[in-house]
This record gives C-alpha cells, structure tokens and sequence, in this order.
C-alpha cells in the first residue's frame, strides 16, 4: 500500500511565491470593497455585485490554496487511492477525466459570472478576463503535464512563467477593481453635485 506523502505547508516559499499570495489578498480585499461601493450605489443587489463578490470569494480560495498547495495533496490522495485500489498503471484515465471535470467547472464558473455581468461596464469585464485567465492557468496546473510544467519553472529576465502568468492575471483583476470604484466614485459625485 502507498504512503500519503502530502503534510501541510508552505507550497512556494520563494519571493515570488510570497507575491503571488500577497496579490491574491489585495485582489479579494479590492473586490469586496469594489462590491460594497456598488451595494452603496445600488437600491438592489445586482448580478455585477455579486459577480464582485463571487470574486472576492474565488481569490480568496485561491491565495489559501497557493500557499497551502492544496491540490499536491489531492494528487497525492489520487495516487495513494490508485495504489490501494490497484488501477495505478491507468491512472492516465483518470487524470483526465479529472482534468475534464476541472476544466469544465471553471468553464461553467466562467460562464456564469459572465452571465451575471453581461451588461456590466468594461472594468468588470477586465476583471473578468482576468479571472478566466487565472481559471485556465489552474487548469493548466492541475493538468500537471511534465512538459508544461518544465515550461512554467523556465525563466525570463529571472522571474518563473509561473509568477508572470498568475501574476499578469490578479494584476488585471486589480486593475479592473480599481477602475470599476473610480467609476463608482465619478457617478457618486456626478449624482452628489
């Protein structure tokens, strides 16, 4: 029987690592307050707030699970069950049936805050891009294929694609945080005046 080789830790101790996790939590903190600066605006909760809170929650998720390395343990779990129940040498089935419930919950995810914010403003939108790049980069992470990963620890200018590409997409989710409160901002003076 296979041992569980997964004990609780920090997943990316380096400085990039760190970053990555620190953006994570400025991104739920901007869209929460971005959510509650609608809610002030709004006489009823509408689809682009929650759409604002969806995300606060999803990044939240996120920042635990990249320091947490979460997924390493489900994929040691995976392993250790294939082991005991003796279908390890087809675990390649399995993985990608795996990835093939994955993807399709972050593209039922995807979907569904895009539903919520159809006739949302481009800032949301821009988070949103975000947010669905973010979800295929998690895809891509879960998939873990060798070839991918070996691509994603190669640097550039001395910074891992890993931290480029997480990065790239929190940093467009902040951004469209911060433009959507400045609109709000800029309708609450106009309305103010």
């Amino acid at each position: 029987m296979a041992n569980f080789n997964w004990s609780p830790g920090i997943g990316d101790p380096t400085i990039g690592g760190w970053i990555t996790v620190i953006l994570y939590l400025v991104a739920v903190l901007g869209c929460w307050k971005t959510a509650h600066e609608l809610a002030m605006l709004e006489t009823r909760v509408s689809q682009e707030h929650r759409t604002w809170r969806a995300l606060s929650a999803l990044f939240l998720g996120l920042g635990i699970n990249k320091q947490l390395d979460l997924q390493s343990a489900l994929t040691e779990a995976g392993r250790v069950l294939a082991h005991s129940e003796g279908w390890y040498d087809q675990r390649q089935v399995v993985q990608l049936v795996f990835i093939g419930v994955v993807a399709t919950i972050c593209v039922v995810a995807a979907l569904v805050l895009l539903i919520w914010s159809r006739n949302a403003p481009a800032p949301t939108w821009l988070a949103l891009i975000g947010t669905i790049f973010i979800l295929g980069f998690v895809l891509v992470r879960a998939a873990s294929f060798h070839n991918m990963d070996r691509f994603l620890g190669d640097r550039i200018l001395g910074f891992r694609w890993n931290w480029i590409l997480e990065m790239g997409g929190i940093s467009l989710v902040l951004v469209g945080s911060k433009w959507r409160r400045k609109c709000i901002n800029a309708v609450t003076m106009a309305s103010s005046s």
